[in-house]
Formats: C-alpha cells, structure tokens, sequence
C-alpha cells in the first residue's frame, strides 16, 4: 500500500512537471552562490517555481492524450481534473507573488536601462515563441516544431531564467544597472550548453514520434550514434570548458573545480548510455535529475574552502 502511494507520488512529481518547478528554483540558488549575489526573497522563488510548472504542463493540456502506450498521456487522462485546479491555483499564486515583488521594486523599474529591459523580455518572448504565435496567418510559426532549434530555444529560456533573472532582480532591488562580466556570461555558457545537452536526451527519448512527424530533430537527422559523439559530447566539453578556462585563470581551488566537474561527467556518463533504449521515468528520473545534481554540486562547490 505504502509503496502504491509513493509510485503515485513519483509520477505525480515528475509527470505533473512539479520536479522541473524545483529544479528551476534550485538552479537559481545556485547562480546566486556561483555569481556571489545575494538571494532573492522567497516570493521570487515562489514564481520562478509556479511559472515553471504552468509553463512546461501547458504543453501536455494542449496536446493529444489519446496515446494509451504513452504513460504520461494516459496520467493526464486521469488526473485532467486535478491537474487543471493545478495549473489555476498555481497561476494565481505566481500572480500574488508577481505583484508582491511589484509592490517592493516600482519605483526602481522606471530607472531600468534598456539593456537590462532587453533581457527581462528575451526570455519570456523566445518562451512564447516555443509554443507558436496567436495570430491566424502565423499559426505554424512556432519554434518547437524546428527540431534541430528546439533544444537550443529551452537551452536559453532556462539559462535566462536561472542565470540572468537572479542578477537582474538583484540589480532591481538594490537598485543598481545590471553590468556583464566575464564570468556571469561564461557561467551563461555552461548553463545554456548544459539544458541544450539534456534536451537533446529527451529528443531521443521521441526518435520514432519524431519521425513518423518529419520533425527534424538531431537524432532524426543523423542518427542516434552520431548525435551522442558527435553533438551530445562536444556540446558538454564546450560547456563545461568555458567554465574550466575562467576557473583555473582567475585561481579557483582544485576542490570547486571538481565538484563542478561531477555534473558533466555524470551528464557525458549518460549520454554514452543512451544508444540502449530507456523508458519515460528513466528519462524524467536521471536525465532531469541532472539539473538537480548540478544545482547541489554547484553550491556545495562554492562551501568548500580546501
């Protein structure tokens, strides 16, 4: 009985898209440590966690669910109701806490640059792109139909959202212009070619889906044995060197080096495996529990001090 209830709750975790919400927030923790801001209050982190979830589960609302040989579609089935009092209760909680932060921030936006509004729009607009445009004679417009973009897109909108908006919030409250440095835009880079590599994982998880739909995608284009040594792993050393050439030349101890390394061996360790076909929870559990052991790898890293 027990172990009934916890297989419900994994599933519900994780195909109800709550385990990306914490992801997200666990994430921005880390960017906050790496980057050497100060947190955000807990409201922030009450949105970035809320629109997550509203965000990634709007997609599974819209789709078709009649596939009774996909998992997730047949949860949806089931939990249609639940899942929809869900995504209002947790639309109206990322309001409240919308106009919270609102409410404490106002007066500095009229003192935001346009540099800084630039990037505050970036995400959110490349976010809607991703699922199409509204407008009748642009209704095939959306870049999640491009397969080889599509992991690219979700690479940014989570780098955005996890590195650039803790910055960006910071510089509201203080209130000071968001400055780039040479770090924060490297930083950028590991967690821009980090999410594109695991999105390009999911993709092979949809190699027989995508293919029957002509989407275009990596795996579809050149196989699935060249798309892990010649894409997956070149994207993770590009990743992971960006950070590693700004680590050892401004002096990083060899402890935070390699605790921020265990993401992308792990991550590299995965990709190897992926030519044997998995199922969707092994792909929900560890490919996307990578973001979470990169998150925890990435402040435990910045605790060390040997």
């Amino acid at each position: 009985m027990h172990l009934k209830h916890y297989s419900s709750f994994v599933r519900a975790l994780f195909f109800g898209n709550y385990f990306y919400g914490i992801c997200a927030v666990a994430l921005s923790i880390e960017s906050a440590f790496q980057l050497q801001v100060a947190l955000n209050p807990p409201a922030y982190y009450i949105l970035i966690f809320s629109a997550t979830v509203v965000y990634y589960t709007k997609a599974y609302l819209t789709e078709n669910l009649s596939d009774a040989n996909n998992k997730r579609a047949v949860w949806y089935v089931q939990h249609y109701r639940w899942v929809y009092i869900s995504q209002i209760t947790l639309t109206i909680i990322a309001l409240l806490c919308l106009i919270l932060l609102l409410n404490k921030t106002w007066q500095n936006i009229f003192h935001t640059s346009f540099i800084e509004w630039l990037l505050w729009f970036s995400v959110p607009i490349v976010a809607g792109l991703y699922y199409g445009i509204g407008f009748a004679n642009l209704k095939n417009f959306n870049l999640r139909n491009t397969g080889w973009l599509k992991p690219f897109v979700i690479g940014f909108v989570w780098a955005g959202t996890i590195t650039i908006y803790p910055i960006l919030f910071q510089s509201l409250i203080q209130p000071i212009h968001f400055q780039i440095n040479s770090f924060e835009v490297l930083f950028f880079i590991k967690n821009f070619m980090y999410i594109t590599v695991l999105c390009i994982m999911f993709d092979i998880k949809d190699y027989a889906t995508d293919y029957n739909q002509q989407l275009k995608t990596f795996v579809v284009r050149v196989g699935l044995r060249k798309t892990i040594f010649y894409i997956l792993i070149p994207l993770c050393i590009i990743g992971f060197g960006t950070f590693l050439f700004y680590t050892i030349s401004h002096h990083f101890n060899v402890a935070r080096i390699l605790i921020n390394a265990i993401p992308f061996i792990l991550i590299l360790a995965v990709a190897y495996s992926m030519h044997r076909r998995k199922n969707i929870m092994y792909y929900l559990m560890i490919i996307d529990g990578l973001m979470l052991v990169k998150a925890c790898c990435g402040i435990i890293s910045t605790l060390v001090t040997f």
